[in-house]
């Protein structure tokens, strides 16, 4: 059975000839390979370990079982769909709604297991029969709309939470970061959240020498003085040790916010197929259903041991568009430096040291890029919003997914934000679609073909919903 793990050489193996690309089964010599994994790593590290922290799961875990996840998915994909499986941060928003409501890590974790599970029957559907089986249930005017509210969904979190720590740190992280993502160029412009978060530890460090402790909230919502950056856990933290594991709890009320993330994982995972293909001149179609199964699969395993979901990374989409090298070895090798970030506590607690001004800064931005790639769906797949059929359902669960409301069933069960908004798009779209004159039944762009595609002269490129 090839499971994808033979590579050629290319060339000599070493720089490839100009206007060449170095394909999914072939390599470079192996240091040069190496170091594209290294490269890998840097490019999915910003999101990656911030998601956890926002999650309030272990950075070290997600870190090393991004490593797991993407070797599953280069078994799975059998090595023609080179992609970095990291941190979903579709996920973030749904985190902080179960916490709102009492819940515990477990909680969290044993919802987003049931979404991995979701995703994976998702992704066996689409094997059987075709990627049309998407576009029926989930067009893009419910895709992107689903996007968008999970997105803004976000904003109290910022406003309410990180901003407040460090309101000027936050200003100013938010003002570099905007600028690394739209002046930087190529690479860098790629790890601009990195970047952001560099900047951050800079900025709070020099401020607490010059300025002295800053009264204000800390991460529990406590208004004391306390140092901006605190590095004390991490003197005290191994070099070498296992990360923190937990077996996730299911509970039906947060199982239902999270499931509509599915939606978003779908259209991310077929928007990079798609990208993949373009790119390698690969006609990736029949890779579709084992990639979306792929990614379930291993959002399941990491749950299952207390880690975050994962979805398949524009960024390293991004490298490789840079550097046209698509090699799947270069993967292998980032994976491997994944695991052995994983295995580094100290590592994990200057993760975990992020200040929450800084946080505040970067996710003033990063969560507004989220939603906003709601509306990219609906542009690439030329979404008619003068059609009331699209219009209607999107602007109401849009409102009721940004604005909190709830539709109250028992004293014990209520549906709000995320879940409620995704069920009124769907079922709004579908019921009034039912009733709906003919002329307002456009045909629109099926899922696959619709998404987002790589522009591989694109200079910069973000992705938020992982």
């Amino acid at each position: 059975m090839d499971l994808g793990v033979r590579w050629k050489l290319h060339g000599d193996g070493r720089t490839p000839a100009p206007g060449a690309v170095v394909r999914p089964d072939e390599r470079l010599s192996w240091p040069r390979t190496f170091g594209l994994g290294a490269q890998h790593v840097v490019a999915m590290f910003g999101a990656s370990f911030v998601a956890p922290v926002l999650m309030g799961l272990d950075p070290n875990l997600a870190i090393m079982m991004s490593g797991v996840a993407t070797v599953i998915f280069l078994l799975a994909t059998r090595g023609r769909v080179p992609s970095y499986l990291g941190c979903s941060l579709s996920f973030v928003g749904v985190a902080a709604v179960i916490r709102a409501q009492g819940g515990s890590s477990a909680t969290v974790t044993g919802a987003v297991f049931v979404v991995g599970a979701a995703l994976f029957l998702v992704g066996l559907a689409v094997q059987k029969f075709g990627a049309r089986v998407i576009h029926a249930a989930m067009p893009p005017i419910v895709t992107g709309a689903v996007v968008m509210l999970i997105g803004f969904n976000l904003a109290p979190v910022t406003a309410s939470t990180y901003w407040p720590q460090d309101q000027w740190t936050a200003l100013l992280v938010m003002l570099f970061t905007g600028l690394a993502v739209v002046c930087l160029r190529g690479f860098w412009s790629r790890i601009a959240i990195f970047l952001g978060l560099i900047f951050g530890y800079g900025i709070s460090w020099v401020l607490d020498q010059v300025l002295g402790k800053i009264h204000s909230a800390d991460g529990s919502g406590k208004v004391v003085d306390h140092w901006r950056l605190d590095l004390s856990a991490v003197g005290r933290a191994d070099w070498i040790g296992l990360p923190s594991f937990h077996a996730p709890s299911f509970e039906w009320s947060a199982i239902l916010v999270a499931l509509p993330v599915v939606i978003a994982l779908i259209a991310e995972n077929a928007g990079h197929v798609k990208a993949v293909g373009e790119m390698t001149g690969d006609d990736l179609d029949d890779k579709l259903g084992t990639a979306i199964s792929a990614d379930g699969a291993a959002s399941m395993l990491s749950t299952a041991v207390g880690g975050p979901p994962n979805t398949t990374y524009s960024e390293n989409i991004g490298v490789m568009a840079a550097t046209r090298v698509y090699s799947t070895a270069a993967y292998w090798a980032a994976a491997c430096f994944a695991l052995l970030f994983g295995l580094c506590p100290k590592f994990g607690a200057v993760v975990a040291a992020i200040p929450g001004g800084v946080l505040g800064g970067i996710t003033v931005i990063l969560y507004g890029m989220i939603g906003l790639l709601g509306a990219q769906i609906w542009i690439n797949a030329k979404v008619d919003l003068r059609n009331p059929l699209n219009l209607v359902p999107a602007a109401a669960g849009i409102i009721i997914g940004v604005g909190g409301v709830s539709l109250k069933f028992t004293d014990n069960f209520e549906l709000s934000g995320i879940a409620l908004g995704t069920i009124v798009v769907i079922t709004g779209y579908h019921v009034l679609r039912a009733f709906a004159p003919p002329h307002l039944k456009t045909q629109e762009p099926l899922l696959d073909a619709g998404t987002s595609t790589y522009d591989e002269k694109s200079e910069s490129r973000s992705d938020g919903a992982r």
